[in-house]
């Protein structure tokens, strides 16, 4: 291997006539790891791995895969799997993932597809029978089917339940094992935590932070967040020596004493039934960035 990085990405810009989806963003990806863009919607995740692809030309800026610009052999080597995609009608789970192997030089080996992505109990089910979470393996096993040493997953688990999520989160983690570099989009911090070796957090197209979730968390993280069910007077909170957000069905206050804090709510008749304590997370490392909810 002559390469340090398998994807490099110099001064990246994407604008369009009414807004700039991606503002000078850079990074370096090793291989092997697991690489996370982090934001919420609109945030220029999606806009950034589509021009990182050859889905959308840029407007400025360098890509390097394997330490050279990308030539017509970089889809030969990628797997791609978009926020939104259509199955062809009428075919089975099988023949579907024949076909898409077919269009390929070189082609993953079957049995490991079926195996990875867990697709052996609906190989024969037509694809218009398959549930949500059914056809996100399918199209992961599609993103596979050339045997990638690069696989794009663009938010993957965006409408899932909670257990197909962690199933997929589950293939991810063994499609890493195997040795693949992935980028993952995702504005669900817990999968961001749990699945990225790496993440490069991005709001309105630039990226405001870029390290290992741990490291992240280290350098700009302290204290206690507390959340409250209940609401609580704004005059109140300002007088309260911590910050404090309001979110969309509760209060999220950090604090570095959390003992003292809860003591005041309590002489401030606050209700403390639905009360949770817990550490800072990524969702209150986007805060305290942004002054936004990651989910808004």
């Amino acid at each position: 291997m002559d390469y340090k990085y398998i994807l490099e990405v110099e001064g990246l810009v994407k604008q369009y006539p009414e807004v700039r989806a991606v503002d000078d963003i850079s990074f370096a990806i090793e291989p092997g790891i697991c690489f996370g863009l982090l934001g919420p919607n609109g945030a220029g995740k999606t806009t950034s791995i589509e021009v990182i692809e050859g889905i959308v030309k840029p407007t400025q800026g360098k890509i390097l895969y394997k330490g050279r610009s990308r030539t017509s052999t970089f889809h030969e080597e990628a797997g791609i799997q978009l926020q939104s995609t259509e199955l062809p009608q009428f075919l089975t789970v099988k023949e579907t993932l024949q076909m898409y192997r077919n269009l390929y030089r070189v082609k993953a080996d079957m049995d490991y597809l079926v195996e990875t992505c867990r697709l052996e109990d609906i190989l024969k089910r037509d694809n218009r029978k398959i549930s949500g979470g059914q056809k996100q393996r399918l199209l992961l096993a599609i993103a596979l089917a050339n045997d990638p040493d690069l696989v794009f997953l663009d938010e993957p688990t965006t409408g899932l339940d909670p257990q197909a999520r962690r199933h997929l989160w589950d293939i991810v983690t063994r499609i890493q094992q195997g040795g693949k570099t992935i980028i993952l989009t995702t504005h669900y911090m817990e999968e961001a935590e749990i699945l990225c070796d790496r993440i490069a957090i991005m709001d309105h197209g630039k990226i405001i932070a870029m390290d290992s979730p741990e490291s992240l968390l280290n350098r700009y993280t302290t204290g206690t967040t507390i959340v409250l069910e209940s609401d609580v007077e704004q005059s109140f909170l300002d007088s309260m020596p911590c910050k404090w957000y309001r979110m969309q069905d509760h209060i999220e206050i950090q604090t570095e004493s959390p003992d003292q804090c809860i003591q005041q709510l309590m002489q401030e008749g606050v209700t403390l039934s639905g009360m949770s304590v817990r550490s800072p997370n990524l969702e209150d490392l986007f805060l305290k960035l942004t002054g936004h909810d990651l989910r808004a």
